[in-house]
């Protein structure tokens, strides 16, 4: 549609995938919505539609459309759908899902719902409008599902409308199908790359609203705009210029493209909208070869202090270029000169207000909900991300003044890659951290002492009076508080001491440090998170670190854990603050006398996807349950993107998709009396309160009599489910498996979580 259509397409997403899982990295919720969020814009540059997101926010995976809508809020999702529907405009609609459960994932049927309501509620005056002071009604044409065969589910039939998106574009080079996958296959956090296809493919539309469609996927649209008189001189004169442009010189064409741009807005206004003069504008600027760019000398910029820039213009076809100037963060700044095919540049330092806001995606300068996003600016919900930081340039070419918005970027070489682009970001004048992530007092301890460390690190050069305090709860304390010297980049480190007495028994309580420079009116509270992958640019985002610090009532029995890590997860960090010394282990590490020094083994989160080689030490890991080893196997998926193919247990059993959504689900026992219940911890129901997301996924069915099971649970109208927690006794030792989402648990300090990991791998009495 996109590409040999030309129309202008757009792909609404509800969430950011914030709730997945993450095939790349250990990097979950806003971190991973960030990550994906960058996927999606690096497919759409490749496949040319335009890319908008709702303010829902992935909370995991959910069975049915109800509860997506309840945590989401359906009225504020079901605006965020209206909003971009008034805003794009479009003649067509087509879903992804059905409403009717198919798409296997309660998001996805929730995503046509709202599809379905959101095209009649657009056109409706009544609903929601406040929206009206920026947008009009809309309404749509037709709705359609896009149905699918794929997963032993088909959903197409022969007498829905068909298309046959297999075309090859010639002028690319590419077929619509090799586009698709190098699109599809940008999602690598998801694990979605895909072969390319070649040749005929068909695609079937059923109807959901609207007029269906008999010949074109546009029938009936209102194109009356087309067939007046006006119009159809405007066609002719683009036809003509297309028809005359000269490929190897398209300087020529510039007359023409410069007139039809003075005289489109005026004479042709009922059909060139902004969008297609801001086309106009860049065909120009490309065809009169001139090359422009805005860029940063560093990356990170500090709000209050001075930014380096650098503005180049080349005139590389040697066009008559006249007045070019650029104003950027309210300075103007002049070209002088423009040689053909030299780079003309200017190197600028401007002053960065300490009001200008430091760099962040717009949708999290607010806190969040359960559910969803908050933004305070209706206008801006929809966009991918926030703008960033512009210069306009102004360019007199033939007489004729253009105005061009350009990113300020941030360029540099890598001696590997070349040269690279990435954002420019404008950061505090400090950041504050915090260290360990984690601290665990005992309820049973009184007058426990322990360490938060605190770092300061200056982004400008400092000499002035600094006071960095400690907060949690209700006390703040003085850290230091002096005139600090500190060079740009250089930091300091503090600690505070911490008393567990004034921590309440069984609560979480988190701290945070603040800093106040005499220079700055505002506190200095945040940290800078940098995600950095080759396959999207850098992803910045500020936040306030902090150290979550949990009182509990938590007993270990062991001493050393071996980590065999998988696809990414926090729990070795959470076995450290337990008491465990943790040694990650390597292919080379697993020889049957280098095991037989830890208590237990745990393998993390798809070990089995991910690492291969574990095919091979199957027999050295039975060896170590056999001779009293405990051996923890976490959840592994067993499907197209990354199949089990090792063993990985001594008895047989089978991994399912089956999984608990429900974070609440009431938790059975069913083996009260078994150990993994009560040694060294007694657990109970209380243990599962709090938990976050969900209660399990990817548990085990088909087990082997050898296999106790521990647990069950449901979700809302579905059957008990008893594979979230199987164990065998093998030899002196035991292997267990568990679909329970300690991945996330621990990391979001969950006591419960803890207490009963601490009994899975507790040495026997």
């Amino acid at each position: 549609l996109a590409n040999e259509r030309k129309f202008r397409t757009g792909y609404l997403s509800l969430t950011r995938g914030d709730g997945g899982q993450n095939l790349i990295g250990d990097d979950q919720g806003i971190d991973l919505g960030l990550i994906r969020t960058q996927e999606l814009l690096s497919a759409r540059r490749i496949d040319g539609a335009e890319q908008f997101f709702s303010r829902a926010f992935d909370f995991g995976f959910s069975k049915n459309p109800e509860e997506a809508l309840r945590i989401w809020g359906h009225d504020k999702i079901l605006s965020d759908v209206v909003w971009t529907i008034r805003k794009f405009r479009p003649d067509v609609i087509i879903t992804r899902f059905p409403t009717t459960g198919e798409g296997g994932h309660g998001h996805h049927t929730a995503s046509a719902i709202l599809a379905g309501e959101a095209f009649d509620a657009a056109s409706d005056s009544t609903k929601f409008p406040e929206q009206l002071k920026y947008v009009k009604v809309w309404q749509a044409k037709r709705l359609l599902w896009n149905t699918f065969n794929f997963g032993g589910n088909n959903t197409t039939k022969e007498d829905q409308f068909k298309i046959d998106c297999g075309g090859y574009n010639a002028i690319l080079g590419k077929s619509y199908g090799e586009i698709a996958a190098e699109s599809r296959s940008r999602h690598r956090s998801q694990g979605f790359g895909v072969p390319a296809q070649r040749g005929t493919s068909i695609e079937y539309f059923s109807t959901i609203k609207g007029e269906k469609p008999v010949n074109d996927i546009m029938d009936g649209t209102d194109s009356s705009a087309l067939k007046t008189e006006k119009a159809k001189e405007f066609l002719r004169i683009v036809k003509d210029i297309a028809d005359k442009f000269n490929y190897e010189n398209p300087q020529l064409s510039l007359p023409a493209l410069q007139n039809l741009s003075r005289i489109a807005p005026i004479q042709f206004s009922s059909i060139f909208n902004i969008e297609k003069y801001e086309l106009l504008k860049n065909i120009i600027a490309e065809s009169a070869g001139v090359f422009m760019e805005a860029t940063a000398i560093n990356q990170l910029n500090v709000a209050g202090d001075s930014m380096r820039l650098k503005f180049t213009l080349n005139n590389r076809l040697g066009v008559n270029i006249g007045q070019v100037q650029v104003i950027c963060f309210g300075n103007l700044f002049k070209f002088n000169s423009f040689k053909q095919n030299e780079n003309n540049e200017i190197t600028a330092t401007v002053k960065l207000n300490e009001t200008i806001g430091v760099s962040q995606p717009y949708y999290l300068e607010l806190p969040q909900s359960a559910g969803s996003f908050n933004v305070e600016d209706e206008r801006i919900i929809g966009k991918p991300q926030s703008d960033g930081y512009m210069a306009n340039f102004q360019v007199m070419i033939n007489g004729d003044i253009y105005l061009y918005n350009l990113p300020i970027q941030y360029k540099y070489t890598d001696p590997v890659k070349g040269e690279l682009y990435e954002p420019a970001v404008i950061v505090s004048p400090v950041f504050i951290n915090t260290s360990p992530s984690l601290v665990i007092f005992s309820n049973n301890k009184k007058g426990e002492l322990r360490s938060i460390n605190y770092t300061l690190q200056a982004n400008i050069a400092l000499k002035e009076k600094v006071g960095l305090y400690a907060a949690y709860g209700n006390k703040k304390t003085i850290v230091a508080d002096s005139v600090f010297s500190m060079n740009k980049n250089e930091k300091k480190f503090f600690s505070a001491e911490i008393n567990a007495d004034d921590i309440p028994k069984d609560s979480t309580v988190y701290a945070t440090g603040e800093a106040t420079l005499s220079s700055y009116n505002e506190k200095q509270l945040l940290s800078l998170k940098k995600i950095s992958y080759d396959h999207v640019p850098d992803i910045f985002y500020h936040y306030r670190d902090r150290t979550r610090m949990i009182k509990m009532d938590l007993k270990i029995a062991g001493s050393t854990v071996g980590y065999i890590a998988g696809a990414g997860d926090k729990v070795p960090q959470a076995l450290e603050q337990m008491g465990y010394k943790v040694t990650m282990l390597q292919e080379k590490d697993l020889t049957t006398v280098n095991l037989k020094q830890f208590d237990v083994i745990v393998t993390g989160v798809r070990a089995y996807n991910i690492n291969v080689w574990l095919s091979n030490a199957y027999p050295v890991l039975m060896q170590y349950v056999k001779e009293g080893g405990i051996l923890l196997t976490q959840y592994n998926t067993n499907n197209s993107i990354g199949p089990v193919k090792a063993n990985i247990s001594p008895y047989p059993f089978t991994i399912s998709r089956n999984r608990i959504t429900d974070e609440t689900a009431v938790v059975n026992f069913l083996l009260p009396n078994h150990p993994a219940l009560n040694f060294p911890n007694k657990i109970t129901q209380k243990d599962f309160e709090g938990w976050i997301q969900e209660r399990s996924i990817y548990n085990a069915e088909k087990t082997d009599t050898a296999y106790q099971k521990i647990l069950s649970m449901k979700d809302p109208g579905e059957a008990e489910q008893d594979g979230s927690l199987i164990i065998s006794d093998y030899g002196k030792g035991r292997f267990i498996y568990t679909g329970l989402v300690f991945f996330r648990e621990l990391p979001a300090a969950v006591t419960g979580a803890y207490r009963l990991f601490a009994n899975l791998i507790a040495k026997k009495k």
